[in-house]
């Protein structure tokens, strides 16, 4: 490796080793890491040295969002890959009902994406005053993938926007405010399930009414 090589990748550690932990860099979570990454010269040599560990950069969002795949797929790859995609299948019903209500709640034409802020407050408000929405948050918050067993609407959606926060689809820039903001994992979300669409030929309403009672609590 050159030594120009070797200073770049030096100076972007911290975003390979975000990679490498599974985390999505997109502009509202990495500015930087995503500017790094929207660079053809410093991507390269990103994954240059990805390439050397079997790892490769991959993009969603129409080239807005970034993560790390393999390279190539052996036995143990495909097993690491099968599993990622178990968890995603297992939790995309609760994900989904998530984001319909947050639509619907919001009154949004268009689904939540990368960037967008949601307003909890300004949501739990309209959710309360609503009683389908009401219903709609206790199942949701009920699945095991949250865990509620509040019958509180503001413990059940707390806890929901927590998890999101934890599972990376949100990030909260600021601790003293109840705003969050759509990360570029949605935008991950959506490919998954336009890929399963197309592979499966299920709509989303279909896999919804396919969920079985094992998926609550």
């Amino acid at each position: 490796m050159s030594q120009v090589t070797e200073t770049a990748i030096v100076g972007t550690s911290a975003l390979i080793e975000r990679l490498l932990k599974g985390q999505f860099i997109c502009r509202t979570t990495d500015e930087d890491g995503w500017r790094a990454l929207k660079s053809p010269s410093t991507r390269e040599h990103v994954e240059q040295y990805l390439n050397q560990i079997n790892r490769t950069i991959g993009s969603a969002g129409e080239g807005e969002v970034f993560f790390c795949g393999y390279q190539q797929l052996g036995d143990s790859e495909r097993k690491v890959i099968s599993s990622q995609f178990k968890d995603i299948c297992n939790a995309l019903i609760p994900l989904v009902e998530w984001l319909v209500l947050v639509q619907e709640g919001s009154g949004q034409d268009a689904p939540l994406s990368e960037g967008v802020a949601v307003r909890l407050t300004e949501l739990q408000t309209r959710i309360e005053d609503t009683p389908a929405f009401r219903e709609q948050l206790a199942k949701i918050s009920h699945y095991r993938l949250f865990g509620s067993t509040s019958t509180n609407v503001d413990a059940q959606i707390k806890l929901v926007f927590k998890r999101l926060v934890e599972l990376g689809y949100l990030t909260r820039p600021n601790s003293e405010k109840q705003i969050y903001i759509a990360t570029g994992k949605l935008d991950y979300l959506y490919e998954v399930i336009r890929f399963i669409d197309e592979t499966e030929g299920l709509s989303l309403e279909a896999q919804a009414e396919t969920a079985t009672q094992r998926d609550l609590i």
